[in-house]
């Protein structure tokens, strides 16, 4: 128990120790005195022998007790008693660590739920994607036949599944009727995920065929808000396009997967059109469960042997297609990562620009505290003591910030994930969490330490006799150094930051002066869901639609209106292989694909989209009539160079051929797959008439079809005249996914906007603390040389001088901080351009960007510079002489 009376008497151990030494010392006071020697001369012979009473104490105290944690809780109360002192510093920088701090922390919680985190699925690691690997196909479309002899002959998976993503279904007749975001998926689906229902079950393998019976299984919050969350919904029925489906299960609140899905049914009671056709790709996705033990690599090689035989089999459908696995987690995060990781660098330039600030400010702290290190020196205290109560106060500070940055992240991560739009995979696991915490914990304890090193180290080897000296000008002299390079350091960092910035700003402005082909002004597109009586046949849905397209041109202030299957810049996908004049080459991946835009005959004048050559589709082209098709000039200059393509046939599909179609007009190029798509797309266009989409194919096709229309009015003005003539054919028909063009065409540049807003926004902040560190710098500069400029003045300086002398010298440091960061810029900018979607119409050595963005920096310079000149003007020459 010796050690717990050390611990909690250790106050009355010292006090013995103390009283012990100065025992010692009287008796050593008595015997000189005995020696004939006075009592002064006495105790100051004794002192001498005996050295420093205090390092005595110390260096006994350290025999027994435990100094490291001992030590530590005396630099923490000596540390916030410093602090408590100087509450203005205090409250500067935790307020510019809670910032920079702050900011990783929030930028860190977004990389952290979305490229970090594991899925949240049963041994996530174990879970891949399989895919087919021509990559001429969409990466989410495989064909069902192809998976299920995948399924059969696969020995690496412990289990594999298939999903159909992104269906949609009309639900009725219960309450208001609603469109509702939907897959259909195999049975074995959950269990290869290890996704349990949190009521009910799971679709069994005789559900998941065609003529199973009907069932779903719903989300938690379509079983929250239609069923109260009661357990009686499960077994009752839920009427989704028209069919009654009897509910299994409810999935757990947290379950997630690629979209966010309220209905999901079995896949195999899908339409036999598709689930028949090897050569037919509709939205398909297939992911497996790696047995225990066995690789990636392994599993690969596999697929790729199983993938050649099906090549064999089936080489008007398979030839030359070839499969690939991947990690799931990698396919559902994407490209994001990338984009995520270089914010997340970015954020840290600003967080060491946060570094070098602060350093400056404690560095103009310990100059200050110059005496004090000197006396403390000469008390006996040794340099690693006083490095160490330096850092104790930094990582105080930098601890506090942190716990405000948890804050500032906590407040920032909403404004953060509405930037994205939407488009940020895995968002539901974003937040201020266990691991973030460690990691603003972490970034804490360095920062403290990587601003509050340097400074310790030079105020710890000041020279004792300039600090003790009054008006010494070493250690100051030798502080302003170390603070010029610290500035210097965050001009550099703050210009790389602006010019990332800048170029991104260019890129945004570029992509919105692009001419996309057609007229985006006042254009609202939408669905309309069918009502189940109404979507029997081809015909009848056929009928329906043209009756309310009918009806919507009528509305006051509709312009033009018409149907088509795809919009321009959403990158849907509606890719397919075609041949010129019926010449088929050996394998579906060697023919060249076409984008094909299903539309109506009204379509060209409501787009604003230009006719070339020849002519649009009429009413005359029906099913009745021989199929034709029309071709952009793109398609026209990339296949009949040198030809009239007016009158040349194309067939579309490869195993089951459509056509051959006579082309009877060209087009203007629409960007589709975003304002600034490059030659890595599929370019060529081409027009199918809806009109002359066989019936078989209509109501698989119908869901997709966009109503499009040009008004002068107001979207919010118009929406309800539309919905009463959309409610007017049925009053369970939904309308949905309701957007104007400029919406979707602002969406298209997501990717560019929300670096844009992040990377502006560190700029900003680091704009700002740069511009604080030249003041801070230059009125910390003037305050130092107050004798100069009195001696300068009272020699006949004037004050213009003595301005100009302020501004240039905070001037030179900015200028050099400038060529630096230019140069730094140049180097790490690059970066942006292996992001092929980032930059468009912009280099990254943009020279307009380089000045504009030096010219800001040095005008923000000079503004820093401005108050401190103005004082130094104001330097009275008799004080500051007196000073001296």
């Amino acid at each position: 128990m010796n050690w717990f009376k050390q611990i909690f008497s250790r106050r009355r151990l010292y006090n013995d120790l103390s009283d012990e030494i100065r025992e010692h010392l009287d008796q050593k006071i008595e015997e000189l005195v005995g020696t004939g020697l006075s009592k002064k001369e006495a105790g100051a012979a004794a002192r001498r022998a005996f050295g420093n009473l205090t390092l005595m104490e110390n260096d006994s105290r350290e025999v027994w007790r435990w100094p490291s944690i001992e030590n530590l809780l005396i630099d923490v109360r000596y540390a916030l008693r410093m602090l408590r002192k100087s509450p203005g510093f205090t409250a500067v920088v935790i307020l510019t660590l809670a910032l920079g701090i702050g900011a990783n922390t929030a930028m860190f919680s977004v990389v952290e739920g979305v490229v970090l985190a594991p899925l949240s699925y049963l041994q996530p690691d174990r879970l891949v994607m399989v895919l087919e690997s021509n990559m001429r196909f969409p990466q989410d479309a495989i064909s069902y036949p192809n998976f299920l002899d995948w399924q059969h002959n696969a020995r690496s998976f412990q289990q594999m599944a298939v999903v159909m993503l992104h269906q949609g279904f009309d639900l009725t007749g219960r309450g208001t009727p609603e469109h509702l975001a939907g897959d259909e998926i195999s049975s074995g689906f959950l269990g290869t995920l290890g996704v349990s229902p949190s009521l009910g079950r799971d679709f069994s393998p005789q559900e998941d065929q065609r003529g199973g019976a009907p069932v779903v299984i719903i989300s938690n919050r379509l079983w929250r808000s239609r069923f109260g969350g009661s357990p009686q919904a499960l077994d009752e029925s839920v009427t989704l396009g028209g069919i009654d489906y009897t509910i299994v299960g409810v999935l757990p609140a947290e379950f997630h997967f690629v979209d966010d899905a309220d209905v999901y049914l079995p896949l195999g009671q899908h339409n036999p059109l598709l689930l028949e056709a090897r050569g037919s790709h509709d939205a398909m996705v297939s992911i497996a469960r790696l047995k225990p033990g066995v690789s990636i690599a392994q599993a690969q090689a596999e697929m790729s042997a199983i993938q050649d035989h099906l090549d064999q089999l089936y080489p008007d459908a398979d030839r030359g297609l070839g499969v690939d696995v991947e990690p799931l987690k990698q396919i559902i995060v994407g490209d994001i990562r990338r984009t995520l990781l270089l914010l997340l660098g970015a954020v840290g330039l600003v967080l060491l620009v946060t570094c070098a600030n602060v350093a400056n400010l404690w560095m103009a702290r310990s100059a200050a505290r110059s005496e004090e290190f000197a006396i403390r020196s000469a008390l006996g205290a040794n340099r690693s003591r006083i490095v160490r109560q330096l850092l104790t106060e930094s990582v105080l500070l930098s601890l506090a910030g942190g716990s405000l940055g948890v804050l500032v992240a906590v407040w920032g991560v909403r404004p953060l994930l509405a930037v994205m739009t939407g488009n940020l995979p895995r968002s539901e696991n974003i937040g201020v969490n266990a691991s973030v915490l460690s990691f603003t914990f972490c970034v804490s304890i360095a920062v403290g330490i990587l601003f509050g090193l340097a400074p310790a180290l030079r105020s710890s080897k000041a020279d004792l006799q300039s600090s003790l000296k009054k008006g010494g000008r070493g250690a100051t002299n030798v502080h302003h150094r170390a603070q010029s390079s610290l500035l210097i350091v965050q001009m550099a960092l703050t210009l790389v930051l602006l010019v990332g910035a800048g170029l991104l700003l260019r890129t945004i402005r570029h992509l919105w002066e692009t001419n996309p082909g057609f007229d985006t002004q006042h254009l609202i597109a939408f669905k309309v869901g069918l009502s189940p009586s109404a979507n029997k046949s081809g015909s009848s849905i056929r009928i329906s639609l043209q009756q309310l397209l009918d009806r919507i041109r009528t509305i006051p202030g509709v312009q033009e209106a018409d149907f088509t299957m795809l919009l321009p810049l959403t990158n849907d996908d509606g890719e397919a292989p075609f041949l010129i004049d019926s010449q088929k080459p050996e394998a579906v991946q060697n023919a060249p694909r076409t984008l094909v835009f299903g539309t109506g005959t009204n379509y060209l004048r409501t787009m604003g989209i230009p006719l070339l050559r020849g002519r649009f589709f009429t009413p005359e082209d029906t099913t009745k009539s021989p199929c034709v098709t029309v071709i952009d000039s793109d398609f026209a200059q990339q296949y009949f160079q040198g030809k009239d393509p007016v009158g040349q046939t194309i067939t579309f599909g490869y195993s089951t051929p459509v056509g051959p179609c006579p082309i009877v007009g060209v087009v203007g190029h629409v960007s589709h797959w975003g304002l600034g798509e490059t030659g890595t797309y599929t370019l060529a266009q081409s027009y199918f008439s809806l009109y002359q989409d066989p019936d078989k194919w209509v109501p698989l096709n119908y869901p997709d079809w966009k109503i499009i229309v040009r008004t002068p009015l107001d979207a919010a003005m118009l929406i309800p005249a539309i919905k009463s003539a959309v409610y007017g054919g049925g009053s369970d028909q939904t309308v949905y996914d309701v957007h104007t063009m400029r919406q979707i065409v602002s969406e298209s540049m997501s990717s560019q906007q929300f670096p844009l807003i992040l990377l502006a926004t560190f700029a900003g902040l680091a704009l700002l603390l740069a511009s604080v560190g030249i003041y801070g710098v230059v009125s910390y500069s003037v305050s130092q040389r107050v004798h100069e400029i009195g001696v300068r003045m009272a020699l006949g300086a004037e004050k213009r001088n003595i301005f100009r002398m302020v501004v240039g010298h905070g001037l030179r440091i900015a200028l050099v901080g400038l060529a630096i960061g230019a140069i730094a810029a140049l180097i790490l900018t690059r970066l942006l351009s292996s992001f092929s979607q980032l930059l468009y119409g912009v280099g990254t050595n943009d020279p307009t960007t380089f000045i504009v963005v030096s010219l800001v920096l040095t005008i923000v310079a000079v503004l820093a510079c401005y108050i401190p000149a103005r004082r130094a003007m104001r330097v009275d020459p008799m004080v500051a002489l007196r000073y001296e």
